[in-house]
């Protein structure tokens, strides 16, 4: 079902469509009927029916901060304008992480840090090389690590089944992932922490995020919520300390990053400050998501489906000397696929912004659409990754969807780390630098899980924005002997 990307000569010019409402009200209807009444992808799904197009205006605002930029956006909800966004001579990056909303820089040590920048800035340039060799120089140890760390996580997931009838994975999952990134990056040992980091570093983030964060209130209290949490920014001094902690970890434990640091030209202490956000608001928060997102979709995909992984893992580790390497990843094409689905019906950023550089036209399957210089672009990944007219049975989660000839082809229209699978993280664009690292550690998480078990139950909870799913497992089957 693919298409050519670039059809705009062909399309008819449209002008927008959405109703913005009135000043004031305006966008505090649509910020209420986003975050609270309709949530985000009922509210986009019901505008891309109401215009009969998947570009349509809309207003964006998390939250009424004083001096807060124009909450007007142009939405992207397919699978072809949404490209757009990483056409860097097109459109600007700058503080348009997570749209309307950038944190101070008080989190951060005064510095704004690298995902707040556009790629035209040469501090950009280099931080983003600087990500790039640490991840490179660090997979020779990348398996032994996680292997550590996901056995430790079953062990008390197994525990706490054995004991009480069902585990959260949440709680084990997401203190493991803030250990093992910490230990893999910097060789940080938990104990150097009091094994205090992964709430230290959860309480950075959530005073930080706060904001633009939903704590699953019930719909008749989003009044609460939104006067309580989302009407001033919260003041950086409540995490003051652990961030500090954080920091200073870092700081003595990472010489041969700082060593790079130099040599680039780079402050030992901006760097810090850079590697701290990377290592939490990065990678650890897409962890955190993807993790919880990979056991929910491997539950619900059922035991037909884990057989089969565990077959083709059981294989292919059998035949490489029961050695997990990462040529051997590479051998299971289900593993790869299942991880690829994972990640297309529940990408860990939904949201992705830019700025246009100048006046464009930006096309979607039906239409072609002017776009003025300056105005805010906000791609809804959820619905661009489920595009009915590229993925066939779009809501539906298909394990081997990426398989074969056919199904790599799709990988083009696959957007979740920032960019194209297809394409590679460089200085010059904002692609995930750790790209290639999640998808080992996703893939070996699936495949240490079932060189374990055969199967598994589990309750799953309602998905919060920033946070992924609940996930409690009820079962596990020990893998059968042979």
């Amino acid at each position: 079902m693919a298409l050519s990307d670039d059809r705009s000569s062909e399309l008819p010019l449209k002008e927008i469509p959405g109703d913005l409402g009135l000043p004031v009200l305006g966008p505090i209807s649509d910020r209420y009927h986003y975050n609270y009444l309709e949530g985000h992808t009922e509210f986009i799904k019901s505008r891309m029916e109401e215009y009969n197009s998947t570009i349509f205006r809309m207003n964006l605002l998390f939250a009424e901060f004083i001096n807060v930029p124009d909450p007007r956006v142009i939405v992207l909800a397919d699978a072809v304008s949404f490209p757009i966004l990483f056409d860097h001579s097109k459109v600007w990056k700058k503080d348009a992480l997570i749209g309307n909303y950038a944190p101070s820089t008080s989190f951060t040590g005064g510095y704004r840090v690298s995902a707040y920048l556009d790629p035209s800035d040469e501090k950009h340039g280099k931080l983003k090389s600087l990500y790039l060799g640490l991840f490179a120089s660090i997979h020779h140890k990348l398996i032994p690590v996680s292997q550590t760390f996901f056995g430790a996580v079953f062990d008390k997931l197994e525990a706490d089944v054995a004991a009480k009838g069902e585990a959260s994975f949440n709680t084990y999952s997401d203190d493991m992932a803030v250990n093992l990134l910490l230990q893999v990056f910097f060789d940080i040992d938990p104990a150097k922490l009091r094994n205090k980091g992964p709430a230290m570093l959860n309480r950075w983030l959530g005073v930080q995020f706060l904001p633009i964060a939903s704590v699953g209130l019930p719909k008749w209290l989003s009044w609460v919520e939104d006067t309580l949490l989302h009407t001033f920014p919260c003041p950086s001094f409540l995490v003051k300390s652990d961030y500090q902690k954080i920091y200073d970890a870092i700081y003595t434990s990472s010489t041969p990053v700082f060593d790079e640091a130099k040599k680039l030209g780079l402050s030992k202490e901006e760097t810090c400050h850079n590697l701290v956000f990377m290592t939490g608001a990065n990678a650890y928060a897409g962890c955190r998501v993807h993790f919880r997102a990979l056991m929910k979709w491997i539950h619900i995909g059922g035991e037909n489906l884990h057989k089969d992984l565990a077959n083709e893992i059981r294989g292919v580790v059998k035949s490489g000397g029961g050695v997990v390497t990462l040529a051997s990843l590479e051998k299971m094409p289900l593993t790869k696929s299942v991880v690829y689905e994972v990640l297309r019906m529940e990408p860990p950023a939904e949201n992705h912004y830019a700025t246009a550089k100048e006046d464009m036209v930006i096309s979607s399957h039906g239409a072609s659409f002017q776009v003025k210089k300056g105005e805010v672009l906000f791609g809804y990944q959820p619905l661009a990754a489920r595009d009915p007219k590229i993925f066939e049975n779009p809501n539906e989660f298909i394990g081997t969807r990426f398989m074969g000839e056919e199904g790599e082809k799709l990988l083009r229209y696959c957007y979740w780390f920032n960019e194209r699978q297809t394409v590679d993280p460089i200085p010059d664009n904002k692609q995930c630098p750790g790209k290639d690292t999640a998808l080992v550690l996703a893939r070996l998480l699936v495949v240490e899980f079932f060189l374990r078990y055969d199967t598994f139950t589990a309750d799953i909870g309602n998905f919060v924005t920033l946070i992924g799913s609940t996930v409690t497992i009820k079962t596990l089957t020990k893998a059968t002997s042979d």
